[in-house]
């Protein structure tokens, strides 16, 4: 599977989340930096915050407008490696309320796992359904 593929897949996850299936996406110790919070280090990790993160808001539609790769397309897990960036929305609910979040996420992958997760956005959305806005 070429990164493109990978994160293309990983991100089609998220509409119905397994928390321990999403984890598997990634290196033992990886990054997912959620940049106006702390990131979170490690696998394990990453799997508890998806628990917990989906268990407060359900599943998250990745809506990709874009999705551009560089680096390595090799079809061997092993080998694949590059990084990959998209321009999506993510749309969820939160306190009853549709949020649709623009989102950058920029994905490193080496040997065919997620080690670096980056997604900027805008905490505006969530803090105005959240009533903190």
């Amino acid at each position: 599977m070429t990164p493109d593929q990978l994160v293309t897949q990983f991100c089609a996850e998220w509409i119905e989340p397994d928390p321990a299936k999403i984890a598997e996406y990634f290196a033992e110790d990886a990054v997912y930096h959620n940049i106006p919070m702390e990131p979170v280090i490690g696998r394990d990790a990453i799997r508890e915050f998806v628990a917990g993160f989906t268990a407060a808001f359900g599943g998250i539609d990745f809506r990709v407008h874009r999705q551009v790769t560089d680096g390595g397309q090799s079809p061997n897990a092993e080998e694949s490696s590059g990084v990959v960036m998209n321009e999506r929305i993510d749309v969820f609910t939160l306190n009853g309320t549709v949020v649709e979040l623009p989102v950058v996420g920029v994905f490193e992958i080496t040997g065919g796992k997620i080690t670096t997760w980056r997604d900027y956005f805008d905490m505006a959305p969530i803090q105005a359904a959240t009533g903190g806005g």
